[in-house]
């Protein structure tokens, strides 16, 4: 990895009252890359995520985003939020809102834009995700996957300099999950920094520059699809491929 990273995570715990989450993680993001992370329900994935872009407050540790400290007690957060898009498992849209207006809300209450600007770099947005026919719209007229893409849409809309998937495809039906890593496999070739919680299998082995095996609220082993995939080190990670494969 050269340069500084896009995202550099140091001793990160989170607890819940007694339960511990998070066991002091150590990760590093480079520029462009996409990492997978993968492991068990519980397993402190989703946390990590929520933490990057202050979802979640950490019990301890630092988190950098391009070399400027995050966890700091006066960090702007909706300057962090403005750098780092997220999109969730469920899709939070706004159901009284139309498909545009919920892609441009955010640019116009934390970028200040005017509404014809807003409305202009949201349906440009909804373009490249396949979806500016359904401008107009409300969200309760698409299906799961096209609600999926509207979100995928706001969170760029925001121009992160990085992308955070939490199970992107997880509460999509079966054929509605290709469009959706379609669309994300697409951003990751055109350079967007991605970390990906995802139980997708072939997606971190196809798209994924290195993916990340956590268990019990620890990074257990990490390196390139194939070297994960193809040869485990770790009997944990063996065991849980053992079961998803």
């Amino acid at each position: 990895m050269s340069g500084t990273p896009v995202v550099r995570i140091e001793a990160l715990h989170k607890s819940f009252g007694p339960l511990k989450v998070l066991k002091g993680i150590d990760l590093e993001i480079g520029q462009g890359e996409v990492v997978g992370i993968i492991g068990p329900s519980g397993s402190g994935k989703s946390t990590l995520l929520r933490t990057v872009n202050r979802l979640e407050e950490p019990t301890s540790g630092r988190i950098f985003v391009h070399g400027e400290e995050i966890t700091r007690p006066d960090t702007d957060i909706d300057k962090v939020r403005g750098k780092v898009g997220m999109v969730f498992q469920s899709f939070n849209l706004f159901p009284h809102m139309s498909v545009v207006e919920n892609v441009a809300v955010a640019l116009r209450k934390i970028r200040k834009l005017p509404r014809e600007q807003a409305d202009a770099i949201a349906r440009r947005r909804l373009d490249e995700v396949g979806l500016l026919a359904k401008a107009e719209a409300r969200p309760a007229g698409l299906s799961g996957g096209q609600q999926q893409r509207v979100a995928i849409a706001r969170a760029l809309a925001m121009e992160p300099e990085l992308m955070l998937f939490d199970e992107a495809t997880s509460a999509l039906d079966p054929e509605l999950v290709k469009g959706v890593l379609t669309i994300m496999s697409g951003l990751a070739e055109g350079g967007m920094t991605m970390m990906v919680v995802t139980h997708e299998m072939g997606f971190a082995r196809e798209v994924c520059d290195r993916v990340v095996f956590m268990d019990a609220g620890q990074v257990v082993e990490q390196g390139p699809p194939a070297q994960i995939f193809g040869s485990p080190s770790s009997p944990r990670l063996r065991d849980f491929l053992a079961q998803v494969l």
